[in-house]
């Protein structure tokens, strides 16, 4: 069956000729048919010439790009795209660490793979896709995963019920397709977190924070620490390390649960760790000079631009309380994870925050994702993570 051809506007190729793997729907001309979502469609420039070939679907970014030359994204086109993500976090170091079985194999954009999250957990593979492109074909890509890493592996899991869409009229369900397994336990540098990627966020672990939960642990000695947004305790664990004291908040019971079984697993003497169950901005309003480490962590503030004023304002408030109760000499660890605030945006919220304290502050580190989350140069958007390390006097 021949694919749906699609013909931009003239001059909204320029951002594919560079290389960007979104096409949105405004630049689009004209359908030789009526692609389904998730089906393969060929683009091409107002001259008629080609310019790549992608999933289709019917929203703002209207097909994501599999490639830039005419060739056929079948089985084998698929296992190339794996095969050097797989060799691409060998030469890193990643993959076959001993210290280190936790790690993402698949970035979307910036593996060349729009669409589809696969991070591995010990043995299981767990994917989510965020395409129906990918959703309809992602038997074959568990199949390719298990096929390639199969001396590592014992199952793949798909996670994709929450990540289609949400106007999608495919309807995920969350399953095992290849092997099975309960929840395990993980290494990170060492310490041991157990995951359950039924129940967790994202795929059940906040891999993308790994290197900064590092540089944390250099930062904790004799310190007293507060690990805001907690959620699996896993910046507290590291802080346990060298820290006074490490307390862990959230608003979640089962958060802290997890939080206090993930310390309890690393360290026999779990006394200089607490958890507490409370809104984030309630707690912050009254540790005046308690703390000299605050970790601010918070889950995504905007999923769409529409949000971005008020995540902006968001961040702003919280850092304000931060910067305003932590000890003088105190080091404030502060991210954001949303995708549409850049690193501009969000240094410009926090230097807001430490205006309107009137203390002083100085940017120590500035932080992003690992490298196992690899941002393509032409693709800015899929760094997501920012962060600094501010001190505040």
């Amino acid at each position: 069956m021949e694919r749906v051809k699609i013909i931009l506007k003239s001059g909204k190729e320029q951002s594919i000729r560079r290389y960007h793997p979104w096409i949105f729907s405004g630049a689009i001309k004209m359908m030789s048919g009526s692609p389904c979502e998730g089906d393969l469609v060929d683009v091409y420039d107002n001259k008629n010439e080609f310019l790549a070939v992608g999933h289709y679907q019917p929203s703002s970014i209207a097909v994501r790009i599999l490639s830039f030359t005419q060739e056929e994204p079948d089985v084998a086109f698929f296992r190339e795209k794996i095969r050097r993500a797989i060799e691409y976090r060998q030469k890193l170091g990643i993959l076959g660490n001993p210290q280190l079985n936790v790690f993402r194999l698949i970035h979307g954009e910036g593996d060349g793979l729009p669409g589809l999250i696969i991070d591995v957990y010990n043995n299981v593979a767990v994917m989510q896709m965020h395409s129906v492109g990918f959703y309809l074909i992602r038997n074959e890509i568990a199949q390719l995963v298990a096929e390639m890493l199969k001396d590592r592996i014992v199952a793949v899991y798909d996670k994709s019920e929450a990540t289609l869409p949400h106007k999608s009229e495919v309807k995920a369900v969350n399953e095992f397709l290849y092997g099975s397994s309960e929840p395990v336990i993980v290494t990170e540098y060492g310490y041991k977190f157990k995951i359950d990627w039924t129940t967790g966020q994202k795929t059940g672990f906040f891999i993308d924070q790994r290197e900064n939960r590092k540089l944390l642990e250099s930062f904790s000695e004799g310190k007293d620490v507060l690990n805001m947004f907690g959620y699996t305790g896993a910046f507290s664990v590291y802080a346990m390390k060298n820290a006074a004291s490490v307390h862990t908040v959230d608003s979640s019971a089962s958060a802290i649960e997890l939080a206090n079984e993930n310390i309890a697993m690393n360290f026999s003497d779990a006394s200089r760790h607490q958890a507490f169950k409370t809104d984030a901005f309630d707690y912050l309003h009254n540790i005046k000079d308690k703390y000299d480490l605050i970790i601010l962590d918070p889950p995504a503030f905007a999923k769409h631009n529409d949000a971005l004023a008020n995540a902006l304002q968001g961040y702003k408030r919280l850092n304000i309380q931060a910067i305003e109760q932590i000890k003088p000499g105190g080091v404030i660890f502060t991210f954001s994870c949303s995708q549409v605030v850049t690193r501009e945006n969000f240094r410009k919220s926090v230097f807001a925050a430490a205006a309107n304290t009137g203390r002083n502050v100085r940017i120590i580190h500035q932080l992003t994702q690992p490298a196992d989350h690899p941002v393509s140069i032409y693709h800015p958007e899929s760094e997501y993570l920012k962060g600094l390390v501010i001190h505040v006097e």
